[in-house]
């Protein structure tokens, strides 16, 4: 038998070992090589099956009717079915968790408005973290806020409500769904800027709310276009005030309430969303066929139809947005000492 020395041993080994690191390092650079086409493959074949939708609120609401809206459109533009999965709950909570912890493949989108930045803005302890877990993709849409009276409230303009106010801190009612929501928010931001005091009714529900505005039993709500015009329409209420920098020409005879004197603008709005994380290539497919739908004349009709216009933002322009939002959120609602548990 041939024997060999430690020496020898040791050198034989050594070159072996660097023979097979040798080998392993050609065979990953290969398999780098092999798989960089597969991975761009994969994004450019982007989307390759059904996209999830999630909608945190029920059936049939102005979300709801926007999501199926661009889901019809986009379904064609891309090739694969949009699913709508409505998951309504916990002020928009489950919805926007679900979404938040989805795979980040890009294959879930959320549309969702303020109540999420008002989950956040509250401090409330939350599953998810809204700015993080969540990727902005685009605004989707933005109507006007509208003042509504009683149809016999004795106040024929906006000055003649904010006189009467200041007159009688306290006097003047304006109703809301509860205060961690954008209709109590927003008619604290009209008060702020017209210099007024008004007591504040919550409700549970916009119907409740609706009912008792329409006995005359609180003097003023601020809600969406979708809530108000059949409101108004039907001439069960009066529009006073839109809180929009233009009138609506849904509701050419309500002048806004910068005409009247009281600088404030702001409107309803909802964007669409994905799942933190999801590939850029993804994002950047979603984003273009949206634009794409939002210049559509259907789209934009049935939009329309709402009350509100298409809205069309970059990913970063609109991330710029929820941030300045949320800085506003977050101040009004330490000052008026907002606790949500």
């Amino acid at each position: 038998m041939r024997s060999f020395s430690r020496s020898a041993v040791s050198i034989l080994l050594s070159n072996r070992m660097q023979r097979l690191w040798a080998g392993a390092l050609v065979t990953a650079a290969l398999a780098g090589v092999i798989m960089l086409p597969v991975s761009s493959a994969q994004a450019q074949g982007f989307p390759s099956r059904p996209i999830r939708v999630v909608v945190p609120f029920p059936t049939g609401g102005p979300s709801d009717i926007l999501a199926r809206v661009l889901g019809d459109f986009m379904s064609k533009d891309l090739g694969q079915p949009l699913l709508i999965i409505n998951r309504p709950g916990a002020d928009t909570i489950l919805g926007v968790d679900l979404a938040a912890k989805s795979p980040t493949d890009g294959y879930t989108l959320l549309v969702s408005g303020d109540a999420g930045l008002i989950n956040t803005a509250s401090g409330r302890k939350l599953p998810y973290d809204l700015m993080k877990d969540i990727a902005p993709i685009s605004m989707i849409y933005a109507g006007p806020q509208v003042m509504m009276i009683p149809r016999d409230s004795p106040f024929k303009s906006l000055q003649d409500l904010v006189k009467h106010a200041k007159a009688n801190p306290g006097k003047v009612s304006f109703a809301s769904v509860g205060v961690a929501t954008s209709v109590y928010l927003n008619s604290e931001i009209f008060n702020q800027a017209a210099g007024i005091e008004a007591l504040h009714v919550p409700y549970k529900g916009t119907v409740q709310a609706m009912t008792d505005l329409t006995g005359g039993r609180v003097d003023y709500m601020i809600g969406g276009t979708s809530t108000s015009i059949p409101a108004i329409k039907s001439g069960s209420l009066r529009g006073l005030a839109l809180m929009g920098k233009d009138r609506s020409p849904l509701l050419p005879d309500v002048p806004t309430a910068m005409e009247q004197g009281v600088k404030v603008e702001f409107a309803g709005w909802y964007g669409l969303f994905t799942t933190a994380g999801a590939p850029a290539e993804a994002i950047k497919k979603v984003h273009e066929s949206l634009v794409r739908a939002l210049d559509s004349k259907s789209v934009r009709d049935s939009f329309q139809g709402l009350g509100g216009e298409p809205r069309a933002m970059s990913p970063e322009q609109f991330s710029a947005y929820l941030q300045g939002q949320m800085d506003k959120l977050s101040t009004l609602m330490k000052r008026l000492n907002i606790k949500i548990e």
